[in-house]
């Protein structure tokens, strides 16, 4: 097989990175914006020992799955991998998806539950983050095209509440109005980097955070009057400061331009505060059902909770009513302090929030002779460090629930788990990100009984 090289092949598989798969010459080749069941001809563009990338150039039978995408911007923009697919062929990939990481890398052949399909399809996430860019003396404001940081101009994201358009034309209007620099990656020149919006599901209120690299903003009251005159549910609008050259969208500093920097939701029938740098599940209608099964599943009657990972402290709040006692622990200081202030504003006194890396934290719980009789653990996608891991085992809990956002880091971390004496009871799949290459587990292991 060589580049540039058209080929017959017929889609038979398909990847949670959104392209599908079929085989010529011994070769698997990968080809985006493909449906199984697709008979194409392919434009081979790479070509690898094994394996090999192309483009569909024409579509001679198209796949049952395959519908008309509904976004001008798919397949130019990173956000979305299946709008050319139906609903219920993308959840019949990423249940497939959890199930075989579980086997082949987790060593377990056991009971996958049925994928829980998200209430919304479209409208759900209730936070984005959107890079600019400048053109020809236009602003864009949209997302990085895949695997670059080109931004694709799109206002009207299928994703997103359709409230959050009119905070970003009330942004084009103020770059433009008083010249705002955009900031450009290639020379580190400029100001604004990027516009992050997140509204509460159920409150509708809303923050707006810019995000610039100097902690002086021009204009900043025409810009916050503009915004709530736009959208009365704003609540605050607050100045993120990320003077680094780095791909890491927020700075550690917020400066409130209007309000105080905080929005409030209810999540399980719990009041919470979030702020800028708050972790909050972007699909809360999705999370509250992760959260009622976790729940179901550590059934913590009277028992220590052990919560790492616990960002706004929601997860365990919402079990807190059932146990002795909730310990959670995270590293980001403002999520600590928006989930003690959860604690207090529900009325929640059995809950203590410790600031600190979670294997570390978990090592001096141990040195206090903490027993948790449940651990929860939701991990960032990179999943447990090795050490943590050995730390749980040593606390010998008699039940784990573990929620993963990647079940290839779930299915290693397993592994190790279960040469440690558990068995997974149960593994359930939640698509919490409808149209992209993402899904959320929650896996339930239990200590062997000696």
């Amino acid at each position: 097989m060589k580049k540039n090289e058209r080929i017959a092949l017929t889609v038979t598989d398909c990847t949670l990175s959104g392209s599908g798969v079929g085989h010529a010459d011994g070769m698997a080749v990968l080809v985006p914006a493909t449906a199984v069941g697709d008979e194409i001809t392919a434009h081979i563009v790479k070509v690898k020992k094994t394996y090999a990338f192309g483009k569909a150039v024409e579509i001679h039978r198209a796949s049952p799955d395959r519908i008309v995408p509904d976004c001008a911007a798919f397949p130019r923009c990173g956000g979305c991998l299946f709008r050319h697919i139906t609903y219920k062929a993308e959840l019949r990939l990423k249940e497939n998806q959890v199930r075989e990481n579980l086997r082949r890398i987790g060593q377990y052949a056991g009971p996958v539950e049925p994928i829980v399909p998200s209430p919304k399809v479209d409208g759900y996430r209730n936070k984005a983050q959107y890079p600019l860019a400048a053109s020809d003396g236009k602003v864009q404001i949209g997302f990085f095209a895949p695997r670059s940081h080109r931004v694709i101009d799109c206002r009207d994201c299928r994703l997103q509440p359709p409230s959050f358009r009119a905070v970003l034309d009330v942004f084009d209007t103020w770059i433009q109005t008083y010249h705002i620099p955009v900031y450009d990656e290639q020379t580190g020149h400029g100001l604004l980097r990027h516009i992050y919006i997140r509204q509460g599901e159920h409150t509708r209120q809303m923050l707006v955070c810019v995000v610039a690299t100097k902690m002086k903003l021009p204009h900043a009251d025409a810009l916050c009057d503009a915004l709530q005159a736009a959208e009365p549910q704003i609540k605050t609008v607050v100045l993120n400061v990320n003077p680094d050259d780095t791909n890491v969208i927020l700075g550690r500093q917020c400066i409130p331009l209007r309000g105080d920097g905080t929005i409030e939701d209810v999540l399980c029938g719990l009041s919470v505060r979030l702020n800028a740098l708050s972790f909050y599940q972007v699909n809360t209608l999705q999370a509250e059902a992760i959260y009622r099964k976790a729940s179901q599943l550590a059934a913590p009657e009277g028992e220590t909770v052990l919560d790492l990972y616990c960002g706004a402290g929601t997860i365990g709040l919402s079990m807190a009513d059932r146990a002795k006692e909730i310990i959670g622990v995270e590293i980001i200081p403002e999520a600590v302090e928006d989930a003690r202030y959860n604690a207090a504003r529900n009325g929640i006194g059995n809950a203590r929030f410790l600031c600190a890396d979670a294997a570390e934290a978990a090592a001096t719980l141990e040195g206090e002779g903490v027993r948790p009789g449940v651990v929860l653990v939701d991990p960032p996608r990179k999943g447990c460090a090795p050490e943590l891991i050995g730390t749980i085992l040593r606390f010998a809990p008699d039940r784990i629930v573990y929620v993963s956002c990647d079940s290839a880091t779930l299915a290693r971390d397993v592994a190790l788990l279960q040469t440690g004496g558990y068995t997974v009871q149960t593994a359930a799949p939640f698509d919490m990100f409808p149209r992209t290459g993402h899904v959320e587990t929650v896996c339930f292991l239990q200590r062997q009984k000696e």
